[in-house]
Formats: C-alpha cells, structure tokens, sequence
C-alpha cells in the first residue's frame, strides 16, 4: 500500500508528480534559490519538536504535481483532492500557480511560500498519533490526534451546521490548529526574506491566505478570473476553507481560551501529537467546569471506555 502510490496520484492524470526531494534538488542543481522554503522547514523542525513530534514528514514521500498536460490547470494547497494520505503515508500536493509550463522552472517567492505552508501543515498530519484496528483484514483507522472514530463509521463528533461560524467538530479544531502553525511558520518566512504581496488580485490573496493574514473584507468578497475558470474557483475553495476552517477556529480560541488563544492552541497541538487528551482536558475543566472536552465534542450516543490509550 505504502509502496504503490498511483492511487493516490491518479485522481490527477494529467498532472506530472515529482518527489518534494528531486524537486527541490534539481532546482537547486539549476541555480535556483530554495532558501525560503529551506529556512522555514527548520523554523518548523524546531517549533514541532516543542510540540513531541520527533521527526518531520520525509520529503520523499511528498508528491509535488509541479506540471500539467491540462489547459488552464492552476495548482497550490486549495487544489483540489490532495493533501496528507496517512494510510500510504505520503502527501499530495501540487505547486501554486498555472501547471502548463516545464520542469525546472524557477518558482516565484510565493509559490515557495504556498509550498512551505503546505508541507508544515502535512507534517503536523503525518505526526499526529494515530490507532488502527483490522475489520476483515482492512485497517481502519479509530483514533487520529485527539478525534477518534468507531469501526462502524460512527465519529466522536458531529460536523458543524452549514454557515456555522463557530465550531463543535474536532476534526475542525484539529485542521485548523494545524493550518494556524503551518500559515504561522510561512509567516515568518516571509517577514524574514521580506517577501513582499504580489500586486495581481488573486496572487495578493494567495499571499494573504498562506501567512494568515486575510482580512473580514477578503472573506466578504467574490473573486472572479475571467480568463481562467480554475482560478476562480481555487479563490471561491480559499475563501471556503478561511470560512469554514479557520475562522471557525479562531472562534473556538476566543470563545474557550479569552487571552489565552496561544497557550490553548500550544497545548491542542501537544495532544494532537502524543494522542493524549488528558492535560488539555484538564486545563478547560480548570476554565470551564469538570467534563468540558468531551461535552464540547462528543456527540450524544457515542461512548469512548478510554481516551489515553
């Protein structure tokens, strides 16, 4: 399963994958400046390691659709069907920008940044504890991080209502706790190298999006791309995720953590990673009363014997 990874990649037929290692290898080899990206991976390395993760995501098991047969095939962490696949543990992803164009290709500050964001938020998901049980010789996953499953499909907690802008779903949590660190660490990066916001409407939205830094009014907007159907709907999936992932997020913080958004979020990344739930429990049930996990999350009728195993 690990060793054959053209399922995973043959929801995109057109598109060329090179592993993350030979892509970034041969550009370097080609003159190109990786710095950025190269930076932000040990600014990560250090950050997680905080967190218990012991080793980071190989970058051989990180696809990269970095070219593409299809015309008006535009790329980057919002395209469609990629991300972290824990069961062949390898990640999919695809380079910003339009996919028509040859290999190597020096890439523009922000589709290095697009892919920083994207391989720290992969690494976090690679990290994650996770349980397996064998139903009739298929593993089936039943604990990932601090969400937790049945054998029968049953989830620990129920998706939130369509247009919430709050959050009772773990999963949501999770995702965005994640993509809060990843998005945190690209922002470093390009504070560091002062990257500056490309001038295009979408590029200056890309560039937002990947530090973090989108506003009310970006999320309020529609983007439309004329000359490029693609493009417009990876801006309307950027906007989704900011609204139904993020933001959400970044809700739950300010509801359940006022003035102490960072600390709760340190310490739902530390349980994420080790699987276990009981000092995060405890500091709520500190804030907010006795049983507060369990009674934010889990939804009626599903009983968990034991989260700490």
């Amino acid at each position: 399963m690990r060793a054959d990874l053209s399922p995973v990649t043959g929801k995109h037929p057109a598109h060329v994958f090179r592993p993350l290692s030979d892509l970034l290898s041969g550009w370097e080899a080609n003159g190109i400046d990786t710095t950025i990206f190269r930076a932000g991976v040990d600014i990560a390395g250090h950050r997680y390691a905080g967190y218990g993760l012991a080793r980071m995501l190989p970058l051989e098991r990180v696809l990269v659709g970095c070219a593409s047969s299809r015309a008006g095939a535009f790329g980057g962490f919002h395209h469609p069907d990629q991300g972290y696949r824990h069961l062949q543990m390898v990640a999919v992803i695809t380079l910003y920008g339009l996919m028509g164009r040859r290999i190597p290709e020096p890439p523009a500050p922000l589709v290095l940044l697009d892919l920083l964001r994207a391989y720290a938020h992969d690494c976090l998901h690679y990290g994650s504890r996770r349980r397996y049980v064998e139903v009739a010789g298929v593993p089936v996953r039943t604990q990932y991080g601090i969400n937790y499953r049945r054998t029968s499909g049953q989830a620990y907690s129920a998706a939130d209502k369509r247009g919430s802008h709050h959050t009772r779903n773990i999963g949501i949590v999770m995702e965005g706790a994640c993509d809060k660190e990843a998005r945190f660490i690209t922002r470093q990066a390009a504070e560091h190298f002062a990257v500056t916001e490309p001038s295009d409407g979408l590029g200056a939205l890309a560039f937002r999006d990947v530090t973090g830094t989108l506003t009310e009014a970006d999320t309020g907007r529609m983007v439309d791309v004329p000359q490029c159907e693609e493009q417009t709907r990876y801006a309307a999936a950027l906007l989704g995720y900011e609204k139904g992932v993020n933001r959400r997020y970044a809700h739950f913080l300010e509801e359940f953590a006022p003035g102490e958004e960072y600390e709760c979020h340190t310490r739902l990344l530390a349980a994420i990673i080790s699987g276990d739930v009981m000092k995060l429990g405890a500091w709520l049930d500190e804030r907010h009363g006795p049983g507060t996990f369990p009674g934010l999350f889990r939804t009626p009728g599903y009983f968990e014997p034991c989260l700490t195993a």
